[in-house]
């Protein structure tokens, strides 16, 4: 189908005829089939199958870029007999014929999304199958494991015997490599996600300052007078392959009208559910009850305490400073002069960042994978209490296959729905 429209709308310069040559680039011309129009000069490759990216036959053609003109080629070739494709299409027909499986698919939108290189090079090599091959290894190896269980049986009296020491000693290994993928999901999410900074404080304590500042860009609108700030404002600032997601929002305190309780609402939600917090204090005015109540209410966060306004002179007390901060790292900066504000990017950094980001190892960056190796875990685990008790060792065996289907969800040989959809439903249209 693919290459019989392109047959009807395009036409060769140098005089082809179809079927076109494989993998090497014509140039010529779109044509409207209907008035014989050019709407503008193309290359166009034909890709044969089974060497394409979907393993079907392809044709890509490429014009100089107007959106009049692609508007207009899209109509005829709609017209011709395409259609336009569904989000993933590609990728999902490439999963569906084997050319990828589902982690590598997944990592076709992470290198298509990733806004680090650290992300892009992580998610390259997923692509490359190394995430894969790690599930497939530990999947052979449950494999062995049922097999040398279920052997024993169904064939009792063929005097097939392993000690269970064996089998015990097996899914520890197995359960080690389960836990360590679990626990990459930190570092993964952070990489492939993000991490969320709210920045809180009591009014006019330079938040907005502070998040222009991170940014290096006058997104927030900063005055001398409390309360600007009334709703959400978010951006994305990167800091060593890391990308953090901050949040300014309306100061604590007294709100003067609905739409400032409305934003002070947003705004404790917001902060409950981020991931960190940076907690503004003014340094160049004593403490106030708000000051307190904020301390008070966010006490279990995970939090850095920035005390702003280092350009003027110390009012708020060492004492009160060490109430309010805890056991918090304190970092001194004045957003508006620029003082210290490295030093701070260094510190969120290293404070709400992952405690390490090995790029050279596989790291699981989705919730999903995360999710399905919890279930791996938890079935390993009965199946390794039933063992050690000596007893029931048909239950442990169905443990065993239930840690099985769920490694072959993870690669996609066993289906799964809710996945496929999770994971194509995000696709930029085509793709």
């Amino acid at each position: 189908m693919a290459l019989a429209v392109a047959g009807r709308i395009f036409v060769s310069k140098g005089g082809d005829k179809m079927p076109y040559p494989v993998r090497r680039p014509l140039f010529g011309a779109i044509r409207d089939p209907e008035s014989e129009d050019t709407l503008d000069e193309a290359f166009l490759t034909y890709f044969k199958a089974p060497r394409s990216y979907t393993r079907e036959d392809i044709v890509e053609i490429s014009v100089h870029g107007s959106p009049a003109v692609l508007q207009a080629i899209l109509r005829i070739g709609t017209g011709e007999g395409a259609r336009l494709a569904r989000p993933g299409e590609f990728t999902l027909r490439a999963y569906l014929n084997g050319r990828l499986d589902l982690v590598q698919a997944q990592a076709v939108d992470d290198l298509i999304r990733s806004v680090s290189l650290d992300q892009a090079r992580i998610s390259s090599r997923q692509l490359g199958g190394s995430l894969s091959k790690r599930f497939r290894r530990l999947r052979t190896r449950v494999v062995d494991l049922i097999s040398r269980i279920e052997a024993r049986l169904e064939f009792p009296e063929d005097g097939i015997r392993a000690s269970t020491r064996h089998d015990l000693k097996a899914l520890a290994g197995l359960i080690d490599e389960v836990e360590r993928l679990v626990a990459s999901h930190e570092a993964g999410r952070a990489l492939a996600q993000g991490i969320t900074l709210a920045i809180v404080g009591r009014t006019n304590v330079g938040k907005s300052t502070l998040f222009n500042a991170l940014l290096e860009e006058d997104r927030a609108i900063v005055t001398p007078y409390p309360g600007t700030t009334r709703d959400l404002l978010r951006e994305r600032m990167t800091v060593e392959g890391l990308v953090f997601h901050l949040v300014d929002m309306a100061g604590l305190g007294k709100p003067t009208n609905p739409v400032e309780t409305k934003g002070l609402a947003r705004g404790r939600k917001i902060a409950g559910d981020a991931d960190g917090l940076l907690i503004v204090l003014d340094g160049s005015r004593q403490a106030g009850e708000d000051d307190k109540r904020l301390a008070r209410r966010y006490q279990g966060k995970k939090a850095l305490v920035v005390l702003n306004k280092n350009d003027l002179p110390r009012k708020l007390s060492p004492e009160m400073l060490r109430e309010l901060a805890g056991s918090r790292h304190v970092v001194e900066a004045s957003a508006l002069k620029g003082h210290n504000i490295d030093e701070l990017r260094s510190r969120i950094r290293a404070h709400f960042g992952p405690a390490s980001l090995d790029q050279e190892h596989d790291l699981v960056l989705h919730a999903w994978q995360k999710n399905a190796l919890e279930g791996v875990l938890e079935a390993l685990r009965k199946a390794r209490k039933i063992l050690q008790s000596g007893r029931y060792e048909e239950i442990a065996a169905e443990e065993i296959r239930t840690a099985l289907s769920l490694l072959g969800e993870l690669t996609g040989e066993v289906g799964a729905g809710e996945i496929l959809d999770e994971i194509f439903g995000r696709f930029c249209v085509g793709k």
